[in-house]
């Protein structure tokens, strides 16, 4: 490394020291926000498709999800940790979000709980903080899928650790489900009924959009 005449640092390549484009004001700035004003990435959050894994027998689905969480998601953490090595940077929270469930399992009949277990389980392996995508995108109305999966989230959310669930109810073309407004007040009363040992820590898990933005990977709202 070597500084030039006009500040700017500058990298070996060959015989030839290349500009670097920051100040050493700038490299020491963000050295002490480092270390003094605990600068750090808050989240990586990894957007799975689950598009492929849809079916009508509950099991197999489950299992296909299980299945590719693992599969794209097994080494996030590791390459979280080698980038923070790398740039010395701390990354606080590893997340997952997946293509809304009420999606893929919309022709499955049976309890979609174990859908969540099924993402539970997954996150738990791969060893993420949270995982969203136990969703339903209900602004235009209830499908069969959507009524399941809505119906489950209190007790998706109440046994699970790292399960968000989220439901967009209303947009501003398609107007306000207000069916599905009138359900989630109930959804969520017994969510925090369910988990009212625990401060009612499942309503923090759950969030209820309109306009939900499409690839949001803030939790607990996440969906691919």
């Amino acid at each position: 490394m070597k500084i030039f005449s006009d500040l700017c640092i500058g990298f070996k390549k060959g015989e030839d020291f290349l500009p670097f484009p920051y100040t050493p004001e700038e490299i020491f700035e963000t050295i002490r926000m480092v270390e003094l004003e605990n600068l750090d990435i808050r989240t990586i959050t990894l957007g799975i498709s689950l598009l492929d894994c849809g079916g009508s027998d509950l099991k197999k689905v489950r299992t296909k999800i299980y299945d590719k969480i693992l599969r794209f998601g097994s080494n996030l953490v590791d390459i979280g940790e080698e980038l923070e090595r790398a740039y010395g940077i701390p990354i606080i929270n590893k997340r997952v979000a997946v293509t809304p469930l009420a999606q893929i399992a919309g022709n499955c009949s049976g309890d979609y709980f174990y859908l969540a277990q099924a993402l539970e389980d997954a996150a738990q392996e791969i060893g993420v903080n949270f995982i969203g995508g136990y969703a339903a995108l209900v602004h235009k109305g209830f499908t069969e899928g959507d009524l399941r999966l809505v119906q489950s989230i209190p007790r998706a959310l109440s046994q699970t650790e790292r399960v968000c669930a989220a439901v967009n109810v209303g947009t501003t073309k398609a107007g306000i489900n207000m069916d599905a407004v009138a359900m989630m007040g109930k959804v969520i009363k017994e969510a925090a009924e369910l988990s009212a040992s625990r401060s009612g820590i499942s309503c923090a898990k759950l969030v209820v959009f309109c306009n939900a933005p499409e690839d949001n990977p803030f939790m607990a709202g996440a969906f691919h």
